[in-house]
């Protein structure tokens, strides 16, 4: 079929009329396209020599679902696909969608208008709205039970994930896997549809599947995906809508509900805060003032120095891709330790059915340890993750300047340290930049990549370049202390001590912050990254004159590292432990007492919880509009996509500097001002950042 650069293709093929998408990348459903597929079909349903209608969709993909710009006007326009289905199901003629590569969304739900679905092999489907807010709004939840029945489509559309052709066939979402050219194929099912009699069969004829247990599949279903997010809207709206499936035989007023449900799920707070997400992950890769069409370094084998925790978390990136590790510890023992974790935490992933021996057996062998820097010689990147201590890592990375391969990148995974530092240290500053993983670095989503001074614009544009090759979401970050997320944590956590030495406890605390939303309350947080490790860097920071003249900043944590006190590992931090279990601690409350009467804080017992999250949360933020004002991040949106992808911010609200537009900035302000005025703020705690208080102000 040639190319018109039409939204939808229109050709006819032994009778067949054959509508392809037209709209690269994904051919998402926007107005012009749906315009053009309603076109299409009327002109086929008119036309005589057309027996039956194939839709498929150019290039990659089938249909990647609705044009989510459309959404910020708050209304659908026409012709909706509500309507384009509608007519579909009255055609006539048979209609068969062809999927390849994805159909998601509207997509699949356009697919469910039609009479009959074939799909290729590789092909995914699956109603990703939940992740943006909002639910299938174009018959999803009508359809869905009908075809699949309720189970299937609750874990469809509640999930929001994507299953393959073969587990769709299986469970009834289409009706038959290409076995050779999917468009021949389609053709042929259309043809053979058009002479049976049942070759009109529409969904929504059919009766709901599996309703008898559906009011308890349903609350089970919900329960589960609301453990994670109690206040999600989105899955609570979906339920009601399968439910509405099931107890009302009226197909049309399902629609009518679904579509009310939508539209109210569309214009809230969530779905914004979802969508904003959405796009700033997608705009985080952008890179202002590089050049376009850059040529990148080939990375394909890649040394990381250390067999920690956060050294074998990493090889373990790069060895799901495919890629060839050398790890390397100067001690034999801890080297051997370091391999047998990675292998022990593949075999646990084989005993939860998410990897198979083959693939651990594939993975395993792409791994070598090394105690030599020798065998760094010929990698294309090598990763330090050794103690974070400025004179280890710059001894490790001056070694590597002298071993590793001209070309090669050396990176830094320092989480706090001056990289511009290490990088000097190294030789090569035009080589080196910071990647910052997050622990379990085999699992979280963020990296920070951190532009040092004298980093080569090529090496930047790799690095962003190989970090969606290894799955992760990586922001740009300039060089400060902690960058961008952990210096925005430093008044969230100077906070929490401060609360808590004037009365709060820790169960208070966490109860408050995950009452937010925060996935996990700050006091478990410490005790599960290791109250040690930040005692340290404290007390590295106060010899270097870095902390303020305040003897009462964040003197809890250090006190409890001082004790021992270091978390999860010892069995004693901010709580005492059982396993893993958080058990409140009296102790905690006494030594926080203590270093009240010390430091001259005065107790009291009227701590509310929403004072706690205001102490915490506004800080951080305040902070995010300094690292802003100071060019340490590019746009507002990195910052929320380094929160929620890193450090457990809820998305459903957007990240700190999208709920700062929600509050209201000028409101944000003043409650800072407030609340400096309440704990009398000799500090400059909580001042409000300059650009703050500029747009407040209306000003850029």
């Amino acid at each position: 079929m040639t190319d018109t650069g039409n939204p939808v293709d229109y050709s006819i093929r032994d009778g067949v009329a054959v509508l392809m998408l037209n709209a690269p990348p994904v051919n998402g459903l926007s107005t012009s396209l749906r315009a053009g597929l309603n076109s299409g079909l009327l002109a086929a349903k008119a036309d005589d020599a057309v027996d039956a209608v194939v839709i498929i969709g150019a290039g990659k993909m089938f249909c990647g679902g609705a044009d989510i710009t459309e959404f910020a006007s708050g209304k659908v326009s026409e012709p909706d696909l509500n309507v384009i289905c509608a007519s579909l199901e009255t055609y006539g003629k048979p209609v068969v969608a062809a999927i390849h590569g994805h159909a998601l969304g509207g997509g699949l739900e356009l697919a469910l208008g039609c009479h009959h679905r074939i799909a290729a092999p590789d092909a995914k489907l699956g109603f990703p709205e939940v992740t943006l807010g909002v639910l299938p709004g174009g018959g999803g939840t009508q359809r869905a039970p009908r075809l699949v029945g309720v189970p299937v489509a609750l874990d469809l559309i509640l999930s929001g994930r994507m299953i393959g052709a073969l587990d769709a066939l299986g469970v009834g979402l289409i009706d038959a896997v290409a076995k050779g050219d999917l468009l021949e194929d389609a053709i042929a099912l259309a043809l053979d549809a058009a002479g049976r009699p049942d070759g009109l069969r529409s969904v929504r004829d059919l009766p709901v599947k599996d309703a008898g247990n559906a009011p308890e599949a349903i609350a089970t279903a919900l329960k589960k995906v609301l453990r994670r997010a109690p206040d999600a809207a989105a899955p609570k709206a979906i339920a009601r809508c399968i439910e509405f499936a099931v107890l009302d035989a009226d197909f049309d007023q399902g629609l009518v509900f679904e579509r009310e449900e939508f539209l109210k799920l569309m214009n809230g707070a969530q779905s914004k805060a979802l969508r904003h997400l959405f796009f700033v992950e997608k705009a985080a890769v952008k890179i202002p003032n590089l050049e376009k069409d850059l040529p990148l370094r080939a990375i394909e084998r890649v040394g990381i120095i250390g067999a920690g925790t956060m050294g074998g978390g990493i090889a373990m990136n790069f060895l799901n891709a495919g890629m060839p590790v050398t790890l390397l510890e100067i001690d034999a023992g801890a080297l051997a330790r370091g391999i047998d974790k990675i292998r022990g935490t593949y075999s646990a992933n084989i005993d939860k059915g998410r990897m198979t021996q083959a693939q651990m057996d594939k993975r395993m062998g792409l791994l070598k340890g090394s105690t030599s820097y020798d065998e760094m010689a010929d990698r294309d990147l090598v990763i330090e993750a050794v103690f974070e201590n400025m004179g280890i890592k710059q001894e490790v990375c001056a070694k590597l300047g002298e071993v590793c391969k001209p070309g090669a990148i050396i990176a830094s995974n320092t989480s706090t340290l001056n990289v511009d530092m290490i990088a000097d240290a190294s030789g090569r500053p035009d080589d080196f930049l910071g990647m910052h993983f997050f622990s379990p670095a085999n699992i979280m989503r963020l990296l920070e990549v951190v532009r040092g001074a004298k980093t080569a614009p090529d090496v930047l544009a790799t690095v962003m370049g190989l970090a969606r090759r290894i799955g992760k979401v990586a922001v740009v970050s300039g060089v400060c202390y902690g960058f961008i997320g952990n210096r925005m944590l430093e008044g969230y956590l100077r906070e929490m001590d401060f609360l808590l030495m004037e009365g709060a406890t820790p169960t208070q605390i966490d109860a408050a912050l995950e009452g937010f939303g925060m996935a996990m309350g700050p006091c478990r947080m410490m005790d599960m990254a290791g109250v040690d490790v930040n005692a340290l860097v404290l007390n590295e920071r106060e010899a270097e004159g870095a902390l303020p003249a305040d003897p009462a900043y964040r003197a809890l944590v250090r006190k409890l590292g001082a004790l021992g006190r270091n978390g999860q590992k010892t069995g004693l931090g901010y709580y005492r432990y059982d396993g893993r279990t958080a058990i409140a601690d009296p102790e905690v409350d006494k030594i926080a007492a203590d270093l009240a009467a010390q430091v001259g804080i005065t107790r009291r017992s009227d701590i509310t919880n929403a004072e706690i999250c205001d102490r915490l949360l506004y800080p951080l933020i305040n902070e995010g509009f300094k690292i802003l004002d100071e060019g340490i991040a590019y746009r507002d949106g990195d910052i929320d996509v380094v929160w929620t992808a890193g450090y457990g911010w809820p998305p459903l609200t957007g990240g700190p500097m999208h709920l700062a537009e929600t509050i209201g900035l000028a409101k944000l302000r003043d409650r800072l001002v407030e609340l400096g005025q309440q704990t009398d703020d000799t500090h400059d705690y909580f001042t409000p950042a300059p650009l703050l208080s500029r747009r407040a102000d209306g000003q850029a």
